[in-house]
């Protein structure tokens, strides 16, 4: 599969919090995740792995009961089932490929 950069495709997620997914195939989906200053993503979990990287922006995740400070740059891996929020302090970019496939974020 392959996409061209659109700036259309986002849904709401949350209060200031929107996704768009980018591409997938048969085993992973990458999922692009727009974050406004003072957004909170709250505790969850899910059976997917996680895996993410802070392209612009300041937040704080938090991955089991530990809480991260995360910068354009980092990086993180959610294992599948761990409870994980997140809270931005700046507006935010964040990408992130979940496996398997989260049908739930099918286009």
């Amino acid at each position: 599969m392959f996409a061209c950069g659109s700036t259309t495709g986002y849904k709401d997620v949350t209060d200031h919090i929107r996704m768009k997914t980018l591409v997938h195939g048969n085993k992973t989906l990458m999922v692009e995740f727009r974050l406004q200053k003072g957004a909170d993503l709250p505790a969850h979990h899910h059976p997917h792995e996680q895996t993410g990287y802070l392209v612009s922006g300041r937040m704080t995740l938090t991955i089991d009961d530990h809480a991260h400070e995360v910068r354009p740059g980092d990086s993180w891996c959610i294992p599948g089932g761990a409870t994980h929020g997140a809270v931005a302090h700046e507006d935010s970019v964040a990408l992130e490929v979940f496996a398997p496939v989260r049908e739930d974020y099918l286009p």
